[in-house]
């Protein structure tokens, strides 16, 4: 399976110059929810998590706000597991775990996020979880476009990692980018297009 072409195919993967949510430019961009909007793609992403950690003895799955979530359902799903999500803290940085959800004693936690580029949100997830007795056992994404390979272990040790998809993506401070220098148009994707 070519999940690069299924990612082009479903105007997931785009090429330009783009302004990141971190406030970062980039070449490439992952529209996330072109496969959130797709029903059959969140479940062909979701089996190949689900398969990769079937015999990780995962009793939770649990996914940041808000792209996370859906993934993480799916996974949760097909695995037969409970869903949790870890929501962004009012007024505040980091995530929090409410709406009574509880983890027991002893349980394996999935995190499951959709791109990872620096890999806050599964941070702030990992944070939030800390507050039950339960302890993260793996961490998977849809894409990992980040340049070096994220160090989960230093959150939590024997963390399993895997993504769907990775490819190693350069991102530019605004002053350095040297897509500015050539005058390419800057896209603002999700927040009205170009500049």
């Amino acid at each position: 399976m070519n999940i690069e072409q299924i990612l082009k195919d479903n105007n997931v993967l785009k090429t330009g110059h783009f302004l990141l949510s971190s406030g970062l430019h980039s070449a490439k961009y992952f529209e996330k929810f072109r496969i959130l909007e797709n029903p059959l793609l969140v479940q062909m992403f979701g089996k190949m998590i689900a398969e990769y950690f079937k015999d990780k003895n995962i009793s939770i799955v649990c996914g940041p706000t808000t792209g996370g979530v859906i993934i993480a359902y799916e996974v949760a799903r097909q695995m037969g597991l409970k869903c949790i999500f870890a929501e962004q803290k009012p007024d505040t940085a980091g995530r929090v775990i409410r709406r009574g959800f509880v983890i027991p004693e002893g349980a394996n936690i999935l995190v499951v996020d959709d791109v990872l580029t620096t890999g806050g949100s599964i941070k702030d997830t990992m944070q939030a979880l800390k507050q039950f007795p339960g302890q993260v056992k793996g961490i998977a994404v849809l894409i990992d476009r980040s340049i070096e390979l994220t160090d989960f272990n230093q959150y939590v040790q024997d963390v399993d990692f895997n993504s769907c998809y990775r490819v190693a993506v350069e991102n530019y401070e605004p002053d350095q980018c040297p897509l500015c220098r050539q005058n390419i148009p800057l896209e603002k994707p999700g927040r009205g297009g170009k500049k």
